[in-house]
């Protein structure tokens, strides 16, 4: 069974950082695209990057220049660098594996960020 484990999620001050991790196991993880959801309390979930097997990236227009996707696939970890946090990027955060046709979720890191 394929095992997407979160973590680096807590509570940072506005304008403060955190680097999310995702470690993947039981998964051939270089063959798959990985990515960075987020829910919010009373909203749906939302991409927030994206992350192919190519390398190429697509982030959230509210999160542009502010976060950074990356993976190591030696590791079978990818991360998420959270710059200049605010309020509104509370939630928590899953991590998401795919291939077609299969696809991988985490069970989710919360975020908090306020003062």
């Amino acid at each position: 069974q394929v095992l997407l484990v979160e973590s680096g999620g807590g509570l940072v001050q506005p304008g403060g950082s955190l680097r999310l991790s995702c470690a993947a196991s039981r998964i051939t993880f270089s063959i798959y695209g990985v990515a960075w959801y987020r829910q919010a309390p009373g909203k749906q979930r939302e991409l927030v990057a994206d992350m192919t097997i190519g390398g190429s990236t697509i982030y959230a227009d509210s999160v542009k220049g502010r976060f950074i996707i990356s993976r190591d696939n030696a590791k079978r970890v990818v991360y998420l660098q959270m710059n200049s946090l605010k309020p509104e990027d509370t939630a928590v955060y899953y991590c998401y594996a795919y291939r077609s046709p299969s696809a991988y979720w985490g069970q989710g890191t919360q975020v908090t960020v306020s003062s």
